[in-house]
């Protein structure tokens, strides 16, 4: 091995939960909020692990724990929003954090296809669910972005090494 191998492997640490969450913490993320609206049921989680995925469709994706509550009632769904969270908004991904957070006193706007929109939003992607994909711990949501709200004048909730930013 050469000096550069060995020193790589000094450096290096074991991948294990720890380590690996910690060095994802390392990654800045937008924070968003997915809702569902089931019957006249709403649910939402606060999610990071949201990407773009296509421009042509427009697609995006996000993944949700196996063991997430209401993770049955996401995997029936068929529309779903994704609302990108403002800088004003810690509160609301706080509380979409918790277990079957109450939803009374969200300020939600009604979408077109029976979804919610949380108000105040940076951006509110309303989304058709076009696969889902059982990976690890995870399942990864594609959906097809079929409405969009933004607005230019908020900056974006992030999150960097375990805290908001």
């Amino acid at each position: 091995m050469d000096w550069l191998g060995v020193y790589a492997e000094k450096i290096m640490k074991k991948v294990n939960i720890k380590n690996f969450k910690k060095s994802l913490s390392k990654f800045t993320t937008g924070v968003t909020v997915v809702c569902i609206k089931d019957d006249n049921e709403v649910y939402g989680k606060t999610v990071n692990s949201f990407n773009s995925l296509s421009l042509d469709p427009p697609l995006v994706l996000f993944s949700l724990g196996n063991y997430s509550s209401s993770i049955e009632t996401y995997l029936k769904s068929k529309f779903l929003t994704i609302n990108i969270l403002s800088k004003t908004q810690e509160n609301i991904s706080d509380h979409f954090s918790k277990k079957n957070p109450d939803t009374n006193n969200i300020d939600f706007i009604e979408g077109k296809h029976n979804t919610l929109l949380i108000n105040g939003c940076i951006a509110n992607l309303e989304c058709k669910i076009a696969d889902k994909i059982k990976k690890g711990d995870h399942i990864i949501f594609i959906c097809e972005v079929i409405n969009i709200r933004y607005d230019d004048n908020l900056k974006p909730l992030s999150y960097y090494n375990s805290e908001y930013n």
